[in-house]
Formats: C-alpha cells, sequence, structure tokens
C-alpha cells in the first residue's frame, strides 16, 4: 500500500466570506516530512482544518491520495479521516482517563476488542514514546512534552496513512523539542505509507525534520519545495525569516502616557 501525497489546487479556505489563504497551489509529498511554515496568524491551522476535512474550502480542491476530499460521498469521506491521526497542540488528553485510556481511545471507541488487546496495542505505542512507566498516570500528573509524547503516540495508534501535527514543539524546552523532533523523524523511519504534515514557525525544528517545506505569507504560498532549496533561496522575504530579522516595520515603543492616568495611578498605588 502506497503512501499518499497532498494536492491543494487552487484552493482558497477561509471562515464565511473572509478568505484566509487565495489560490493556493502546491504538493506535500507521500510519505515525507513536509512542514508549513509562516509567522503566526499566517493561515497554517486553518489550512491543517482543511485537510483534516473540519472545514470545507471557499474555492478549489484539497486532493489526498488522487482523490477529492471534499468531492467524496460520506462513507469514503469517513473512510478516508479514519486515516489521519491528529496530533494537537496541547495533546488534547481526557483529564478524566489514564494516559493508557486516553492512547487507546480511538480503538476503544470504534472497534470491539478483548481489553488486554487494546491494553497491549495502547502500550506497544507508550514504548515507542518512552511513557511505557507512566501508563497508569493522568494528564495532570504530567510535563508539557510527555503529554504530547502521549497525544503523539495515540495519533499513530490506528497507524493512519496521514499525520498532522500541529505546533508539536511549541511551549516546549530546547532538549524536550529536540526529543519530539527525533520522534517524529523515527515515525517517518518506521512507517513508510505516512505522510507527515507538521505546521510550525519553530526554525530549528524544521531544520531537523523537514523534507519539504510550503511557506505561508499574507494569504498566500510564497514557497513550496525542498529544504535545502529553501535554504539557498534568494527571497528577501524567506532570507528574512530564515535568519529572524525583524525587517524594516518599526514599533511605536516610545509612546508618552496620558498624564491624567499616570497621576491616578500613582493616588491609587500610594492609597
Amino acid at each position: 500500500m502506497q503512501a499518499w501525497d497532498i494536492q491543494f489546487r487552487s484552493l482558497s479556505v477561509g471562515y464565511g466570506k473572509h478568505a484566509v489563504l487565495n489560490d493556493i497551489n502546491a504538493v506535500l509529498p507521500a510519505g515525507k516530512v513536509s512542514v508549513i511554515l509562516g509567522g503566526s496568524g499566517c493561515g497554517k491551522s486553518t489550512l491543517l482544518r482543511h485537510i483534516i476535512g473540519l472545514s470545507r474550502p471557499l474555492a478549489g480542491q484539497v486532493l489526498i491520495g488522487g482523490q477529492d476530499l471534499f468531492a467524496l460521498d460520506q462513507p469514503s469521506f469517513r473512510r478516508m479521516r479514519r486515516q489521519m491521526g491528529v496530533l494537537f497542540q496541547d495533546g488534547a488528553l481526557l483529564g478524566a482517563l489514564t494516559l493508557l485510556e486516553n492512547v487507546a481511545l480511538p480503538l476503544t471507541e470504534h472497534l470491539s476488542l478483548p481489553r488486554p488487546v487494546l491494553h497491549e496495542a495502547a502500550m506497544r505505542v507508550l514504548r515507542m514514546v518512552g511513557l511505557e512507566d507512566f501508563a497508569r498516570f493522568y494528564p495532570n500528573q504530567l510535563s508539557g512534552g510527555m503529554r504530547k509524547r502521549a497525544g503523539l503516540a495515540r495519533a499513530i495508534i490506528a497507524e493512519p496513512r496521514i499525520l498532522l501535527c500541529d505546533e508539536p514543539t511549541s511551549g516546549l524546552d530546547p532538549v524536550t523539542a529536540a526529543r519530539m523532533d527525533e520522534l517524529l523523524r523515527s515515525m517517518n523511519e518506521q512507517y513508510e505509507r505516512m505522510t507527515l504534515v507538521v505546521v510550525s514557525h519553530d526554525l530549528a525544528s524544521l531544520r531537523a525534520i523537514a523534507d519539504h517545506v510550503l511557506v505561508l505569507r499574507e494569504g498566500r504560498a510564497v514557497f513550496s519545495g525542498s529544504l535545502p532549496e529553501l535554504e539557498t533561496s534568494n527571497d528577501p522575504y524567506l532570507r528574512q525569516f530564515l535568519q529572524r530579522e525583524a525587517g524594516d516595520q518599526q514599533m511605536a515603543l516610545h509612546q508618552p502616557a496620558d498624564p491624567r492616568v499616570q497621576d491616578a495611578l500613582e493616588k491609587w498605588l500610594h492609597s
């Protein structure tokens, strides 16, 4: 069974009549790690919602493995969705369930299997992410990095053909973020038919995991290609982004405070 690529054809997405992204044309290659990169609020997570099928496009197509996701009938659409795993930003674990129960949830909800089989399936993926010793812990007993690893275990327990990760290293210290990057690369190596899509603005993570990069800016796709092609691009915006330069926009930092507010604050602070 071959891996699926993800194609955007003249894709425009947004909310209501407001377009967030316009006329996106790109291919995220099958079996590779693609990173969707861009500044805050550029539409990265919105694009992810449309790959998952949570929102319908304003125009254009999302093709997964050559099939137009939003032209499928409902049974085919549901079967396609079952082939997707999602790692949410905060792990999205249920606080009332143990780690083992959280990870097993996709199988518990949809398959009629004996409890020992479900238990071993969950333990297998917990071992993969190094959390087998914490199977009986609850989410509030775990660190942020551990919750993300648990979320990854739950996302892969059904061995999806597409794994979507929304900011997997956000909020993590550099060492924990590097471990998450290593996990994602190992998933890509272990599951040959799995296509990974990672939404990120973490440049260290980008350089550690990306095979392909899609860069979004001001509602457009300004780059789609390999990581070496991105690194050698002469495009001014891409150079600025990769080198973390502030650009020409000046911040109005020196604004005098209203003396009426200052006087009122002074009286309040010393009252």
